[in-house]
């Protein structure tokens, strides 16, 4: 199952730094068949608000994201970036091909039907 790195970006500073860290950075995403998938344009905000840009970087699974974060080789530029850029990134499974989102809402229907159940507060 796919698995993904997504970074939102706040704040940017162009700095020499960053231009290195932009030359660098797909030599460590190769090992691990990273691929960018989304590299910063400006998104068209349609509900709420987004401060910022975004990064999505595709890996075949959530060990090979792992695996590409704690490398050596990325470990070596993160700092190119985090000194220069605030933001947060996550690593997170993505969904097979075959994903159906009912299944999903029958299985949230079950749980809130059951008997005494109380109303469960799901992260989005």
């Amino acid at each position: 199952m796919p698995a993904y790195g997504f970074a939102h970006l706040r704040s940017r500073r162009h700095h020499a730094d960053i231009v290195e860290y932009l030359e660098r950075i797909q030599a460590t995403l190769d090992p691990f068949e990273g691929r960018f998938v989304i590299h910063g344009p400006p998104a068209e905000v349609v509900e709420g608000s987004w401060p910022g840009s975004m990064v999505l970087i595709e890996f075949p699974g959530l060990a090979e994201a792992r695996a590409w974060y704690n490398s050596p080789a990325y470990q070596d530029i993160l700092r190119l970036r985090t000194d220069h850029i605030e933001g947060d990134l996550l690593l997170i499974e993505g969904v097979g091909p075959g994903y159906d989102p009912t299944e999903r809402a029958a299985k949230l229907r079950a749980e809130a039907e059951r008997p005494g159940a109380r109303p469960r507060r799901e992260r989005a």
